[in-house]
């Protein structure tokens, strides 16, 4: 089995994080190994706090994995220092790992900030330039770029803007957009070098699931890690995702009220 290396935080409840990478792996039928950079106090509702790792310890389990395992794919997701950013491009660099994908996670849902700020500047200095693939949401990209995203043009533009840091490709993706005219279907826009491809599906109406975001970069990286092309990955990775967000609103009907 191809193995799949995620570096990122641990949710306790286990809907994101790396316990949601580790599913999404196994989904996919990778063996999957996780390198923790941060151990934070949440839930489905809300984070109450982190104990971020030190860059030495999230070196070693990287090494660690390293020594047993041909790493096939990489997916990073809550870098919360910049020590742990130069770290993480330290050891790709180093260990000639795959290029990864890059899910540059700011804040929580319930808006609590996951990164501090130089640890921003160093993601798009130093990481952005080696990713394979660049996952923000909306406010993550608007973040980023300053543009404001109000539909897939301005996606597009913001998709640019991201690329020029170095970045092969970014996905947009666009749970957030609020527009009138796209409101009833999921929208992600996806430039790969250039290429343009618009994702459309109808939207799960009154639907939440915690990590989402998590298990669709990490399922990209399972997908490429078999070889499949990126928009082959996003398609797959989408699906797979939208199947856990169907799951999780009938689950939801069923609760007491």
């Amino acid at each position: 089995m191809a193995t799949a290396l995620t570096i990122a935080g641990l949710d306790p409840s286990g809907g994101a994080g790396v316990i949601a990478d580790v599913r999404a792996f196994n989904a996919f039928e990778c063996s999957a190994a996780a390198a923790i950079t941060s151990i934070t106090f949440q839930n489905e509702r809300e984070v109450l706090g982190a104990n971020h790792l030190s860059s030495s310890t999230v070196r070693l389990q990287v090494l660690a994995v390293l020594a047993a395992s041909a790493v096939a794919a990489v997916k990073t997701g809550m870098l919360p220092t910049a020590s742990i950013v130069r770290e993480v491009v330290q050891l790709i660099h180093e260990q000639s790992l795959p290029a990864p994908i890059v899910d540059p996670v700011m804040r929580s849902t319930s808006g609590y900030r996951l990164i501090e700020e130089d640890a921003i500047r160093e993601l798009l200095e130093s990481l952005l330039p080696v990713a394979r693939l660049v996952t923000p949401n909306i406010p993550e990209a608007e973040h980023i770029t300053g543009v404001s995203i109000t539909d897939v043009a301005t996606m597009a533009k913001a998709a640019h803007e991201i690329r020029k840091s170095g970045a092969q490709a970014v996905l947009i993706k666009g749970g957030h957009l609020d527009s009138v005219e796209e409101s009833s279907e999921a929208i992600d826009l996806l430039d790969n070098e250039g290429r343009i491809t618009v994702y459309r599906r109808t939207r799960i109406p009154n639907s939440q699931l915690h990590g989402s975001g998590c298990l669709l970069s990490a399922a990209i990286a399972a997908c490429l890690a078999h070889g499949k092309s990126l928009e082959e990955a996003v398609d797959e990775a989408k699906q797979f995702v939208a199947n856990a967000i169907f799951d999780a609103s009938r689950i939801a009907e069923r609760l007491p009220r």
